[in-house]
């Protein structure tokens, strides 16, 4: 019977503790190395969950303003002086600018992304 030369210990090593030539990495540098995945995991997400709501809100304050649910809503039509406010065309172009800024906002967040690296000290 042969012994694995990677796991006998030398003559020279005959008092101390015999060990492998090939360890395995440590519990805490794999929960670091975990701990980096979901925190990388997390920024992708938050990233595409901002992208997500500067685009939907920013459709939805371009186009909105500018078609009749904006003053013919149940919310409107009880009080006609804010409805007059809400329907004077300077407040739409207001509301369709944000969305235009609130959709800048959102590419630029999409363009500009860059996952740096973590170190693992």
């Amino acid at each position: 019977m042969t012994a694995d030369p990677k796991t006998v210990s030398s003559v020279s090593e005959e008092n101390s503790s015999p060990t492998l030539v090939h360890e395995s990495p440590s519990n805490e540098a794999a929960a670091k190395t975990s701990r980096n995945d979901h925190s990388v995991w997390l920024l992708r997400l938050r990233a595409l969950l901002l992208v997500t709501l500067c685009a939907t809100f920013g459709v939805l304050l371009v186009i909105l303003p500018w078609t009749p649910k904006w003053t013919d809503n149940p919310l409107l039509l009880t009080s006609p002086g804010l409805r007059a406010f809400v329907s004077n065309g300077f407040v739409r172009g207001v509301a369709s600018g944000l969305g235009l800024l609130d959709l800048w906002l959102g590419f630029w967040e999409a363009i500009h992304y860059h996952e740096h690296p973590v170190s693992t000290r």
